[in-house]
């Protein structure tokens, strides 16, 4: 009987800010992933105690966990990890999540064949606001609004796209995505690796999501070009089936006609940081700094 092949070497990487709640589960979670791996914290300067408990789990586990301080948007602060990450592959996941025990190894399984692989996203929290369906983009056959809590490429592949679109509030995922996809890459669905989001603690949280996810698509649509006529509208609006369902779908459109009337609609082509992201108490490594 042959050897197993060796397990290949993958990047977690994460974008937080103010994430103090819930910074700790995720990390806790992640330390029990199938190795070899390491995670890379990219903090995007905090105003709560998340860099005290980053850079307190460095100091822990200096062979895993590496932390930085580099503002920005949620693109930056990925594209800051991607750029000193150490791993053939990258996966990336917020710091509202958390991971199941068995998601690095699921995820890695499904890489060995596709350059990207995408798990399976459940809500905890307030249900009433997360049982709401996604709005699935189809682009040559991938679902391409796999989120990037849950998502995972090949470095190579990231870096040959010139990572996350920085100017994108939300859905920059989904850019990503087009991109690979465009590119010849395919979207691998993976069930089994199950990230758990937090969903919003309040209602008015809620809406300022779906506003910003609306404000997204316009973006999207300022770059790529027409999308609707792959949205599946007719299962949009038939799923529409609570008041809650619609006031998001409001809130949304409210977001997407608020980018119609503000946005300049210009097309910037992303690339990744070629500086060094700030340090701040932590070394690049990981290890503790000077105060």
């Amino acid at each position: 009987m042959g050897s197993s092949p060796t397990p290949a070497f993958v990047s977690v990487v994460v974008t937080v800010k103010n994430e103090q709640r819930h910074i700790a589960r995720l990390l806790d979670s992640l330390l029990v992933q199938e190795p070899p791996f390491e995670v890379v914290v990219v903090d995007a300067l905090s105003r709560d105690d998340t860099w005290p408990i980053l850079t307190r789990y460095a100091r822990e586990h200096p062979t895993i966990v590496r932390v930085s301080q580099k503002y920005g948007s949620r693109g930056i602060g990925r594209n800051t990890g991607v750029a000193v990450a150490r791993g053939e592959f990258v996966a990336f996941i917020d710091g509202d999540c958390f991971a199941d025990s068995g998601w690095l190894s699921e995820l890695r399984g499904a890489l060995r064949e596709s350059d990207v692989a995408a798990g399976k996203t459940v809500a905890v929290g307030s249900l009433q606001y997360g049982l709401l369906e996604r709005v699935e983009l189809f682009q040559r056959g991938n679902d391409v609004t796999f989120p990037s809590c849950n998502l995972a490429y090949r470095r190579s592949l990231f870096l040959s796209l010139a990572g996350f679109d920085p100017r994108f509030i939300t859905a920059e995922d989904i850019d990503l995505n087009l991109r690979a996809v465009e590119k010849g890459a395919r979207i691998q669905s993976v069930p089994a690796a199950v990230v758990y989001h937090q969903m919003r603690s309040t209602f008015v949280r809620f809406l300022y999501q779906a506003f910003w996810n609306g404000y997204g698509r316009k973006q999207l649509t300022e770059k790529h070009g027409s999308l609707w006529g792959n949205y599946r509208m007719r299962r949009l609006m038939s799923n529409q089936k609570t008041p809650t369902s619609w006031i998001r779908l409001a809130a949304a459109l409210l977001g997407y006609f608020s980018r119609m009337l503000t946005g300049v609609g210009e097309r910037l082509t992303p690339t990744l940081p070629t500086e060094s992201p700030r340090e701040n108490g932590a070394s690049a490594d990981g290890s503790a700094g000077r105060a």
